[in-house]
């Protein structure tokens, strides 16, 4: 699994980077205590903030991952992250052909601030952004209309819904589901379509 965070600096306001922080040391730790004959779960993270995007941590299996603290500062580069995430994906070295499908989830609270269709083209066109599960949850109060347009064309499945964290508290439950949606694929190797009906709505 890849999760693409945002962590501009609107992320620190009302505690949303260090609730997503912790969400994602507690999905990771789940992560590895699923790991099994079955197959272990690779885990990993890239952040767009300020000018740039960066590969926080490196795909791996989840037991593997020492999970670091997250900072928020800057501008919305999505599209930096669209292209790191392709890149990545498109990597045998870093994804093996014989694993599950990839299930790929955005988190944001707000607008990207620069040029996101085209990667985003690119991510889809590619073969396996095309087949990945693609999962998206908006942040905040903060986020309008445009946000979650952004968020829905990510997902590019109109049976997906993009969920809402208004609050921050709501954030770990969000995770609880992406924790349990992930794990089921791991012990059946597929997903169906009723483990995804909190997404469809």
């Amino acid at each position: 699994m890849l999760v693409l965070a945002d962590v501009s600096g609107s992320m620190a306001d009302d505690g949303k980077i260090d609730v997503l922080n912790q969400s994602m040391a507690t999905m990771i730790q789940s992560f590895a205590a699923e790991d099994s004959l079955r197959g272990e779960i690779w885990t990993g993270v890239v952040t767009f903030g300020g000018r740039s995007a960066a590969l926080h941590h490196p795909l791996k299996p989840a037991d593997q991952v020492q999970w670091t603290d997250m900072e928020p500062a800057g501008r919305t580069p999505l599209g930096k992250a669209l292209d790191l995430a392709t890149d990545l994906l498109a990597d045998d070295g870093v994804i093996p052909r014989r694993a599950f499908r990839p299930t790929v989830v955005l988190v944001s609270d707000g607008i990207p601030t620069d040029e996101w269709r085209g990667p985003l083209q690119r991510l889809l066109a590619s073969e396996r952004g095309t087949k990945a599960l693609r999962l998206a949850v908006g942040v905040g109060q903060d986020m309008d209309e445009e946000a979650f347009a952004v968020l829905n064309a990510f997902i590019g499945n109109p049976a997906i819904a993009v969920k809402r964290a208004d609050e921050v508290h709501e954030l770990p439950r969000f995770f609880d589901w992406i924790t349990a949606t992930v794990t089921t694929q791991v012990r059946s190797g597929r997903i169906s379509i009723e483990d995804l009906s909190d997404f469809m709505n």
